[in-house]
């Protein structure tokens, strides 16, 4: 049995979640915001008796900023011996801060009204983000990583929350890295964020019904419908009540995504504009316009799906 071992880093009000794969090859998954790797990833590892000079695998579920934003300092610290991988559709959110502020503007930053959105998102970037970098391997999915001993990690690809996002799944264990593919009801924001919706419940099917985890590590502790969380470390059973759950949950939010744009969306005062009717619907009062904003996320991804099918 491969250990697995969550790293915590801290960003603001938030704790970002990594994790260490302890095989003679050494892996982490995702790597946080620029700071992470030191403040979080290093005194962890040194309390587990291993060190970053070690890790040969820095693997990255998606391109989101608190997931890869450490990947430059974190390869910076193995002497850069690691290889970083990522998702094709993903790499550019690795090699360009850039790509952050176009994917604000191409999605949810259209209903957002907020006209310093494209620099808040810059902003945010060039602070976080520890480098712009070129990753070692590109991934398609059905690639197998071997860690070395016997170790290996089979990827799959998940594509809804990003077009990108992978599973990584150490085989034999079952013990699958799925980063913010599996949303449940949404983290902090409590609404799930998915850019596309098709593919995301794909995603959580396939995870459901062929992967089926013995251990699920989430990107971030995700939440039922009545608020509590489930952590980020998911029993066999967790793991299939949080998959369902998921699926139960994507597809109240379709049907009533689906519902207000066939009835044509309408520009309102509401802060949910243009969509109001689906957070009355859902009996959703968050605050849309917290970064990263789920919800026009995912309004984005059913909008998009409603034009191209009607």
């Amino acid at each position: 049995m491969t250990d697995v071992h969550p790293l915590v880093s801290p960003w603001g009000r938030f704790s970002l979640y990594s994790f260490f794969i302890d095989a003679p090859e050494p892996a982490i998954v995702d790597t946080g915001i620029a700071s992470s790797p030191a403040e979080g990833m290093v005194p962890a590892l040194q309390a587990i008796g291993r060190r970053v000079e070690d890790v040969r695998w820095i693997l990255l579920t998606h391109g989101h900023i608190d997931h890869v934003g450490g990947a430059r300092a974190l390869w910076e610290l193995t002497g850069r011996r690691a290889r970083v991988v990522v998702h094709e559709a993903d790499a550019p959110m690795l090699r360009s801060r850039r790509a952050h502020v176009d994917e604000y503007l191409h999605g949810r930053g259209r209903y957002l009204n907020d006209p310093d959105g494209a620099a808040k998102v810059t902003a945010a970037a060039n602070s976080v983000i520890s480098g712009e970098m070129e990753p070692a391997m590109l991934l398609k999915g059905g690639e197998t990583l071997s860690l070395g001993g016997g170790v290996t990690v089979s990827v799959h690809a998940v594509p809804g929350h990003t077009p990108g996002s992978v599973a990584y799944a150490i085989d034999g264990s079952r013990s699958v890295f799925v980063g913010d593919a599996v949303q449940v009801h949404g983290a902090a924001n409590g609404f799930p964020g998915y850019a596309d919706p098709v593919a995301y419940r794909a995603g959580l099917r396939y995870l459901r019904d062929e992967i089926r985890p013995r251990r699920l590590y989430l990107g971030h502790p995700y939440r039922r419908a009545d608020g509590t969380a489930y952590g980020v470390e998911l029993d066999a059973a967790q793991a299939r009540e949080a998959l369902q759950a998921s699926l139960d949950i994507e597809a109240g939010v379709g049907e009533a995504a689906r519902r207000c744009l066939r009835d044509g969306p309408r520009e309102t005062d509401s802060p949910y504009s243009p969509f109001a009717p689906v957070a009355e619907r859902l009996g959703y009062t968050g605050d849309p316009a917290l970064e990263p904003s789920p919800f026009f996320t995912s309004m984005h991804g059913y909008r998009t799906h409603f034009t191209q099918n009607s």
